[in-house]
């Protein structure tokens, strides 16, 4: 999987180079930063979706207003645990000679999740069902497009930033 990624990363960094002479090496490893990130984000929706529907559907027989805000919890803590594991095993990277405590990055994690996954798609799920009348089960799925990228930064310069090693 490695030599497939590193190839995909060579492949990026020679169209970077054609389209844009003055591109750096560095481009194209962001380019495959952001791409293992939406890999990871990819997974992620799908767990996060499908949680958020099992919810709903123990939900349905209680007929509450608020069943689309705790599939949001719901889906929000358990895939951001997903989301961790793989961001820090696959995207963010610890680098050499740096370090990184796991508890404080999971903790930060949350909080940056915390606003787009809770904050952020409960108002705009608000807004999609009661304004535009977009069904609870579609949703989410709309909130991808603006919380996926602001997520993307959050993570790579906050969350998972390393510290230099003592």
């Amino acid at each position: 999987m490695k030599n497939k990624l590193d190839k995909l990363e060579k492949l990026i960094g020679k169209i970077l180079k054609k389209y844009n002479p003055s591109a750096s090496e560095t481009a194209a490893e962001q380019v495959m930063q952001f791409l293992k990130f939406g890999l990871v984000g990819v997974s992620n929706t799908l767990v996060s979706y499908v949680l958020n529907v099992a919810v709903l559907a123990i939900l349905a027989p209680m007929r509450v207003s608020w069943d689309f805000v705790a599939g949001n919890v719901v889906a929000f803590v358990l895939s951001v645990l997903w989301s961790f594991y793989w961001n820090n095993r696959f995207v963010f990277v610890v680098g050499d000679g740096k370090k990184r405590s796991v508890l404080k990055t999971l903790l930060k994690t949350y909080v940056s999740y915390g606003f787009t996954g809770i904050f952020l798609n409960n108002m705009l799920s608000w807004l999609w069902i009661h304004m535009f009348g977009i069904s609870k089960y579609l949703a989410p799925l709309p909130n991808l497009v603006i919380s996926v990228p602001i997520n993307f930064y959050i993570n790579k310069l906050w969350a998972f930033q390393d510290e230099e090693q003592e």
